[in-house]
C-alpha cells in the first residue's frame, strides 16, 4: 500500500513539472580583431591576438556552463570562418552556423582603439533567417588579461544570459 502511494506521488510530481525544451544550439565564433592602435600594416601584437582568442573561448565556456545554450563545436568550419570577415561576408556566419546544425550564431569584434581603450561588440543572429536577434558591446580601459576577461564576463552575465538579452522591456 505504501509503495502505491509513493509511486502515485512520484508520478504526479513528474507530471506537474513543466516540460523542458532543449536549449538553443549556439555556434560561438572566435572574435575578430581590429587594431587601429598600430601604425600602417603592422599586425596586432601576439598578446592582443591571444586575448581575443581567449575571449571567444571564455564566451563558449561561460555560456555552456549556464545551461541556457547548447554550444556547438565550430571546428569543422573554423578555418573558413577565420578566412572570412564574419561581419561583412553577406551572411556567411549564419551559413556556417546552419552547416553545424546551430539555431543561433554568435560573432564578435574586438576593436583595439588605443593602448588603453578596447571595445568588444557581439552579435547574435538566427541561423535559419539571418535576422539579428541582439547586438551588444562593452568598452574596457586597459589592455590586460584581466580587463578582457572581466569585460567578456560582463557581456555574458548582463546581456547574453539576462532576460531579453538585457534590453529594456
Amino acid at each position: 500500500m505504501m509503495r502505491g502511494w509513493v509511486a502515485a506521488i512520484l508520478l504526479m510530481s513528474a507530471l506537474a513539472l513543466p516540460a523542458r525544451a532543449n536549449p538553443p544550439r549556439l555556434a560561438v565564433f572566435d572574435l575578430e580583431l581590429i587594431d587601429t592602435s598600430v601604425e600602417g600594416d603592422t599586425p596586432p601584437p601576439k598578446a592582443v591576438q591571444d586575448r581575443a582568442l581567449r575571449a571567444g573561448e571564455q564566451l563558449r565556456r561561460e555560456l555552456a556552463q549556464s545551461g541556457k545554450f547548447e554550444i556547438i563545436d565550430i571546428a569543422p568550419v573554423n578555418a573558413a570562418a577565420h578566412d572570412s570577415n564574419l561581419q561583412a561576408c553577406g551572411g556567411c556566419d549564419v551559413k556556417f552556423a546552419r552547416e553545424l546544425g546551430a539555431d543561433l550564431a554568435l560573432t564578435g569584434v574586438a576593436r583595439k582603439i588605443s593602448n588603453i581603450i578596447v571595445n568588444i561588440s557581439l552579435f547574435v543572429r538566427d541561423a535559419s533567417s539571418g535576422r539579428l536577434v541582439t547586438a551588444m558591446n562593452a568598452d574596457m580601459r586597459g589592455d590586460t588579461d584581466e580587463a578582457w576577461s572581466r569585460t567578456t564576463s560582463y557581456l555574458v552575465r548582463n546581456r547574453l544570459l539576462a532576460p531579453n538579452y538585457g534590453a529594456p522591456q
